[in-house]
Parts: structure tokens; sequence; C-alpha cells
């Protein structure tokens, strides 16, 4: 048993995307999967992680994704770990269509939790990941400004124009 790995070229940089029997269990903006794998939970760990030239449909939703059809990347099966409220987090993170913003306290809110904090939304967006699958890149906070993200505001503020999003 393995995580396949294979790394990606995009116009904002290398995107490390790994599978395991063909889910995605992370994707991220770096050239080196290793990055990502060690972030895996013990069990997906302990598996040995091949570098792969095609991982198929989900190296294919990515270009495709690159390519302007930006609902590519909704129907990539991805699993990650999480509490059953994070795992709601992330589910109503998904649902986000591309060019729509949420603030953290509206993404709590579309998962059934509004009195959730966006704290625990902004948690979720810090340990996801399968970004751009999960797409954390459109949540905003209700301040004004892009706040963080995990590779970095450039390549959130590329995504979001990308995807045609009003920007702050």
């Amino acid at each position: 048993m393995t995580v396949e790995a294979q790394v990606l070229p995009t116009p904002i940089g290398p995107l490390a995307l790994l599978a395991r029997e063909g889910v995605v269990v992370a994707a991220g903006f770096t050239a080196d999967p290793q990055e990502m794998f060690v972030r895996l939970p013990p069990a997906l760990r302990a598996l040995d992680l091949v570098v792969t030239d095609d991982l198929g449909p989900s190296a294919r939703a990515v270009r495709d994704y690159l390519d302007g059809d930006l609902k590519a990347l909704d129907s990539v099966e991805v699993t990650q770990p999480g509490t059953p409220k994070r795992q709601r987090l992330l589910d109503a993170l998904r649902q986000v269509p591309p060019g729509v913003t949420v603030s953290y306290a509206e993404l709590a809110e579309r998962a059934g939790l509004p009195r959730t904090a966006a704290r625990a939304a902004g948690g979720a967006c810090a340990q996801n990941l399968i970004a751009p699958f999960v797409p954390c890149h459109r949540v905003l906070p209700s301040t004004g400004g892009f706040g963080g993200y995990y590779y970095g505001v450039p390549v959130k503020r590329w995504l979001l124009t990308h995807e045609g999003a009003l920007l702050p």
C-alpha cells in the first residue's frame, strides 16, 4: 500500500498532489511532496510515498481548473482527518462556489454551526490539507483584506483572481 504523489506545474508554482487509491489526501503549493506527506495522519505516513508521472483524474482536474473549468476540482474525491465539527466546516467550504468569498463566520453558518466562533472556521482552514480542492482561499476576514493563507497571500490572491472573485 502506498501514497502516490505527483507535482504539477501551475502559474503560481508547483502543486504537489498526494492520493491513496485514487482519493486525494493532500495537495499543496510546493515542489516537494514530502512537505505534504509529513502533515498526513500517522496511518498514512506509515505507508510508502511513491512519486508518479500521472495521478489520473485528480491531475486532469487541476489542469482543467487552470485552463478555466473552475468547477473541475469539485468532482474529485478527497478525504482528510478531523472531528465531526471540522468535517462539517470542510464540507461547507467545499460548497463555496468559485468566484465567491465568505467570511469565517459565514463559513460556520453554512456548516450549520452558527454558534461556532469564527476561530473554529479559521482553524479548519489552517489545518486544511487539500488546497485548492477544499478552497480555503475563498475565505476572507470580515475585517477586510486577505487574511492568512498557508501558501502565502500572493497564491491566495492569484487563485481568487483566476476564479473572478471581487477582491478586497
